[in-house]
C-alpha cells in the first residue's frame, strides 16, 4: 500500500545551536602538525636522540672526574688510550677527553641554535619586506647579490683578523651573512602569495601589512621556515668545524667540536680515538636534524593537512 507524501517524510525542525554544533570544527594548525609529524616514527626517534645527546652533554660533565681544562701534570698520561679513569683517554697534553668533547657539544650546539634562530628572524624579516614591499625588491636584491657573491671564508677570515676570534664574534658574523638563503626562500614565496585574490580583497578593506603577512601569507611560509631553521643547525656546526680546522673559528681556549677535530688532525693515525669522538657527535647532530627538518617542514605544510 503507497503511503502519502506526509506520511514519508516529516519536517525537522531549526535549531540555531544544533546547526552550530554540527557545523563547528576542532581544526588546530599546530595540533594537526604534531600529529602529521608523530606519524614518522623515525624523525620522532632522531628527535628523541637530538634531545638525549643535549641533556646528556650536562649529565657527562658532572658525572666526569676531570675538569676539560685539568692539565695532568705526569706528561706519560699524554695519549693515554681511553680506559676505566679516562673513558675518553686524554689529548696531547694529557687532558681528559670525555670532559673536553661533551663541554665542546655543548659550545657547538649553543652555537648552532643561536645563529639559526638569528638567521631565521633576520631572514624571515627582511624577505617577507623583499616580496612585498615593490620599491625595495631592486635594493635588497643588490645587496643580496653583493653578499652572496663574495665566498664566505673571504668574510670570515677579515672579521677573524680585524675583530677577532671569540663566540660572539662568530656568532654574529655567521647571522649577518647566513641569512641570505632564507630571505631569498622567503622572498620568493611572498612574491607567489601576495596578489592573491584574499590578499587583494584584504589591502581594499584596509588591512595593514603586518596583518596580512602574518595571517594570510606568513602559514604558507612555515614550512620553508622550518626547514631552513633545521638545516641550519647542522650546518653552522658544519661551517664552524671547517673554520676551526683551518684556524678561522673560536678561539682555541674555547673547545668545539671543531677546534677538537683540528687538533686530531695531526695525531689521528696514531690515535684514531682523538678524531672518532668528536667526529661522531658532528654527524649525529647532523643527519638527526637532517632527518627531523624534513620531516617536519611536511608535517607543517598545510597542503598535507585534511
Amino acid at each position: 500500500m503507497s503511503k502519502s507524501q506526509d506520511e514519508l517524510f516529516r519536517v525537522v525542525e531549526y535549531s540555531a545551536e544544533a546547526a552550530e554544533r554540527i557545523g563547528y570544527s576542532d581544526y588546530s594548525y599546530w595540533k594537526s602538525v604534531f600529529q602529521n609529524f608523530l606519524k614518522k616514527k623515525s624523525a620522532v626517534v632522531m628527535t628523541c636522540i637530538f634531545f638525549g645527546l643535549v641533556i646528556f652533554s650536562f649529565v657527562a660533565l658532572m658525572i666526569g672526574k676531570f675538569d676539560y681544562q685539568h692539565l695532568v701534570s705526569e706528561s706519560s698520561l699524554a695519549f693515554t688510550a681511553p680506559n676505566s679513569e679516562f673513558w675518553f683517554g686524554t689529548d696531547n697534553l694529557g687532558r681528559d677527553y670525555w670532559c673536553q668533547v661533551w663541554y665542546a657539544a655543548q659550545v657547538s650546539i649553543k652555537l648552532a641554535l643561536i645563529v639559526a634562530a638569528g638567521e631565521c628572524i633576520l631572514g624571515v624579516t627582511i624577505g617577507c619586506i623583499w616580496g612585498y614591499v615593490r620599491s625595495m625588491d631592486r635594493i635588497l636584491t643588490e645587496v643580496y647579490n653583493v653578499i652572496n657573491n663574495i665566498p664566505m671564508i673571504i668574510y670570515m677570515t677579515l672579521i677573524a683578523l680585524v675583530v677577532g676570534q671569540s663566540f660572539r664574534n662568530m656568532a654574529v658574523s655567521m647571522i649577518c651573512i647566513g641569512w641570505l638563503t632564507m630571505a631569498r626562500n622567503v622572498r620568493n614565496l611572498v612574491l607567489m602569495y601576495r596578489d592573491r585574490e584574499y590578499n587583494l580583497a584584504s589591502r581594499c578593506l584596509g588591512t595593514p601589512v603586518w596583518r596580512v603577512l602574518v595571517k594570510n601569507i606568513f602559514p604558507y611560509l612555515i614550512s620553508v621556515v622550518i626547514l631552513r631553521l633545521a638545516l641550519s643547525i647542522p650546518q653552522t656546526i658544519a661551517l664552524e668545524s671547517t673554520l676551526s680546522y683551518l684556524g678561522l673559528g673560536l678561539d682555541i681556549n674555547t673547545p668545539s667540536l671543531g677546534i677538537l677535530l683540528r687538533n686530531a688532525r695531526n695525531y689521528f693515525l696514531n690515535y684514531p680515538y682523538l678524531l672518532l669522538f668528536p667526529a661522531v657527535i658532528v654527524s649525529m647532530i647532523t643527519v638527526t636534524f637532517y632527518l627531523v627538518g624534513n620531516a617536519f617542514s611536511d608535517a607543517a605544510d598545510p597542503r598535507n593537512h585534511v
